[in-house]
């Protein structure tokens, strides 16, 4: 009973959630606050956009950073496993060895004696350093913890990962449009330059007039290079984000450029839902919770250990000229024993250790709830700026039908010569620079939808039910290696949803 009980003991404090700063509701949310969108999970759907969805589809399954994270998870599993097996005899050695030694007859004790000895001997040695105070169930926790966490951090990645797809994705079409309307704006610059030579051909006006309409085409012509490279620059980044290369990309994006509409509201649910939703919060409290564990690792060493030992095995020498055979039952030999180790003398190391742990463990404490106020201030912003945008996009919208208007009425006015050629100047100059803050909301409005989801967490339910690596990869691992019955699949590892300290009851 004895022996029961002080098995069953762990030093070390057991992990609580820590308490952080939550918000009641948000800062604009109605009285009564839409609940939290269903299609969250798959946000990107929202935009109807099959192009896009076929985008991330591709990047879930061929972006090498995601990869990378999942190669983590597989790491850490490994990593538990070592753990796990750290509760039985840590020492298990089957060991044998034959010598052979020819001595001096001078030392011999008898001249009768053959100066060629051979010694066999083979036998099975353990150790077995009993978990007394926790010190290696605590490691499981710290391990199963940093695996949660490093799950959390895949999940992480898929967040920002189906995001950044999402930005480069509307971004490029953003550009393209961006770029339509200043090659859109040349053309009728052009028909405007041709319209001052001709007045000033017969007379009826100055060369300035010309040498303003040549000015006002050749700045509109000089923007289109600079969008074009930024549309480049997109498109590689997209290219990155897929796992291919940026001569891939055009083929990907398809001959339908205009840009995704977005739906009119966004359901983000109540504050408190992102510590359950949002990764980067699970993973900074896995961490913390790995780092209590560690607390408890610390402290065990403050206690004496107590050990099992013991060994069994067989052996002779050519000296035994009686008995020839080595597996014979007079020739075996066993020993087993127990010991205990009181640490003393180190004992002011020791408690600073568990110290330097537990300062750890406030630092990541502080940080979990660092992250839950970062997170709460993205998704206020993000909720603001898809405010802002769809505001900024009604106002463009006026804007843009009365610059085509005032356009359209200072060319007439010019060829009637009512006004001078500064007037339509003037029109043409605030008509591309409204069309071109046009395209820019217009795409600004889905980017900020993005930036809501991915403040909210969304995406990483994406890797529901599949593996973390790509069946080929799980191959190439798996014929390199012995895995056994790593590396888990997906759908087999837990939501991060799971609360760590209920995960690590349910495994004891």
């Amino acid at each position: 009973m004895a022996f029961a009980a002080l098995s069953a003991c762990k030093v070390g404090p057991d992990f609580q959630r820590p308490t952080a700063s939550v918000a009641a509701h948000w800062i604009d949310e109605p009285s009564a606050p839409l609940p939290q969108d269903s299609a969250a999970a798959a946000w990107w759907t929202l935009f109807k956009d099959p192009t896009l969805d076929a985008l991330i589809a591709e990047a879930y399954h061929n972006n090498l950073s995601l990869q990378i994270a999942g190669a983590r998870v597989l790491e850490a599993q490994a990593q538990l496993k070592v753990a796990i097996r750290e509760l039985f005899p840590q020492t298990q050695a089957l060991g044998g060895q034959i010598e052979k030694q020819h001595q001096s007859r001078g030392t011999l004790l008898s001249q009768n004696l053959d100066p060629d000895l051979t010694t066999r001997e083979v036998g099975f040695n353990l150790s077995w350093e009993l978990d007394f105070w926790g010190k290696f169930r605590r490691g499981i926790e710290a391990d199963r913890a940093a695996m949660m966490a490093s799950l959390a951090a895949y999940d992480s990645a898929l967040v920002s990962l189906t995001a950044g797809v999402a930005n480069a994705y509307l971004n490029i079409r953003t550009l393209q449009q961006r770029i339509q309307y200043a090659t859109d704006n040349v053309a009728a610059q052009r028909d405007s330059l041709r319209i001052a030579r001709a007045q000033f051909e017969n007379g009826e006006t100055s060369e300035l007039d010309v040498q303003q309409a040549l000015t006002q085409l050749s700045q509109t012509e000089a923007q289109i290079p600079q969008l074009q490279n930024a549309l480049r620059a997109n498109q590689d980044s997209l290219a990155v984000l897929l796992g291919t290369t940026p001569d891939a990309i055009d083929a990907r994006l398809g001959s339908d450029d205009s840009i995704p509409m977005a739906p009119a509201q966004v359901a983000t649910g109540m504050p408190k839902d992102l510590l359950r939703r949002r990764p980067d919060v699970r993973q900074a409290e896995l961490s913390a919770a790995a780092q209590s564990a560690a607390i408890g690792v610390a402290k065990a060493n403050l206690y004496p250990s107590f050990s099992l030992f013991g060994s069994f095995g067989f052996s002779n020498s050519s000296l035994n000229s009686s008995n020839h055979g080595l597996f014979t039952w007079d020739n075996h030999a066993s020993s087993a024993g127990a010991a205990f180790v009181m640490p003393i003398l180190n004992y002011g190391r020791i408690i600073n250790s568990v110290r330097v742990q537990d300062a750890v463990f406030e630092q990541a404490v502080l940080n979990y709830q660092n992250v839950v106020l970062q997170a709460q201030q993205e998704v206020e912003d993000a909720r603001s700026g898809f405010a802002a945008a769809q505001d900024t996009l009604a106002k463009l919208d006026e804007a843009d039908k009365s610059a085509r208007r005032a356009t359209e009425l200072a060319i007439v006015r010019y060829k009637e010569g009512a006004s001078d050629y500064t007037t339509v100047l003037t029109a043409q100059q605030l008509q591309l620079q409204i069309e071109d803050a046009l395209a820019s909301a217009r795409g600004g409005v889905p980017l900020a939808l993005v930036g809501v989801y991915r403040a909210l967490g969304g995406g990483w339910q994406l890797r529901s039910g599949q593996d973390l690596l790509p069946e080929a990869k799980r191959k190439e691992m798996e014929a390199r290696t012995y895995w056994g019955g790593l590396p888990e699949s997906g759908a087999s590892l837990p939501a991060i949803e799971d609360d760590p300290g209920e995960a690590d009851r349910d495994h004891q």
